[in-house]
């Protein structure tokens, strides 16, 4: 191989494996000598490449772990692997997957020969989600084009579906993407409403980038992240909680989300819990009854009956009759 900057590729590509390649392999593989192989090992290092070698009988050339990520060199068949995998993560809302996997699913695709992305779309339409929950799916290259359009602070063009069902067209300024693990939503400043904005990801269609670019404006909030938690915690009903606990302050705060509410003593074995929340009757009651504690709910009346109606459930569950008697 005569073509120094392809072999010096190939090069890399073999050395990212993880094992050690002895000299006289490396150069039978890239058709030099093993004088040629020490030379381009020696410019891989002066391109910041950490290239060890050891010597001896079992010795050989490893690419050791630097200060720095290296480009990866990736043959077909792992391109197309990485790409199916952050296809899928990305498209179910998979937790912990977030903006990071679609930003490199973008640049991936982008640089995808036409054949490599024929064969991961035919492998992704061929794959069948089970999905779990209320989780919503969402589609990758919708993902793929927003990041896109956020990183470069190009304008964006799509359909948006409201929750009652009303379909809109929609020019918008995108900041983020931030993911909830069952759900990815999209930061961005709408043109025609002239404000800030909080799409759901899967209510989006045909999106595309317009071309046109923009400086990017101050979000009114300390992160994409925290917005989009205000923004939802908005959209929910709150109801404050107020119970009385027959245990220690201490007892219960070890028991309590502090983000939550602090338990106020009223004696030595008496607390009172009293907090604003958006979640559901049907947590609050899970989590009071968690407390391994008697506890009396004040407020407010729709946790008392459901509390009622959850006890009730629960002795017929055991069998047992309105006396408490088998």
């Amino acid at each position: 191989m005569t073509d120094t900057p392809a072999r010096l590729l190939k090069l890399l590509s073999l050395l990212q494996t993880p094992r050690d390649w002895p000299g006289s392999e490396l150069a039978q593989r890239l058709g030099v000598t093993p004088r040629t192989v020490r030379r381009d090992v020696e410019r891989l290092r002066d391109l910041g490449y950490p290239v060890q070698a050891t010597k001896g009988a079992a010795g050989g050339y490893r690419l050791a772990a630097g200060a720095a990520m290296p480009p990866l060199v990736l043959d077909d068949e792992e391109a197309v692997a990485i790409a199916v995998g952050l296809r899928a993560g990305a498209g179910h809302a998979v937790e912990g997957v977030e903006e990071a996997a679609v930003r490199a699913l973008a640049k991936l695709e982008q640089v995808l020969p036409a054949r490599l992305r024929h064969r991961v779309s035919v492998l992704q339409a061929a794959t069948v989600p089970l999905p779990g929950g209320d989780s919503a799916t969402v589609d990758p290259h919708t993902l793929t084009t927003m990041a896109a359009a956020a990183t470069g602070h190009e304008r964006l063009r799509f359909a948006y579906r409201t929750g009652d069902g009303t379909r809109t067209q929609r020019l918008v300024e995108p900041h983020r993407l931030v993911s909830t693990g069952r759900r990815w939503y999209l930061v961005a400043y709408d043109i025609d409403r002239d404000d800030w904005r909080t799409f759901r990801v899967d209510r989006v269609s045909d999106p595309f980038a317009t071309g046109a670019r923009f400086t990017p404006r101050e979000l009114p909030a300390a992160d994409a992240a925290a917005y989009v938690s205000r923004s939802l915690t908005r959209l929910q009903p709150r109801y404050r909680v107020v119970a009385t606990v027959r245990a220690p302050a201490e007892f219960v705060a070890a028991r309590v989300p502090r983000a939550l509410t602090t338990p106020r003593p009223l004696d030595e074995h008496t607390c009172r819990l009293d907090f604003e929340t958006a979640d559901s009757m049907e947590w609050v009651a899970i989590r009071l009854a968690l407390l391994d504690a008697e506890f009396t709910v004040q407020e407010p009346p729709e946790l008392v009956e459901h509390l009622r109606e959850l006890g009730g459930r629960i002795t017929r569950a055991t069998g047992a009759g309105p006396a408490g008697r088998p």
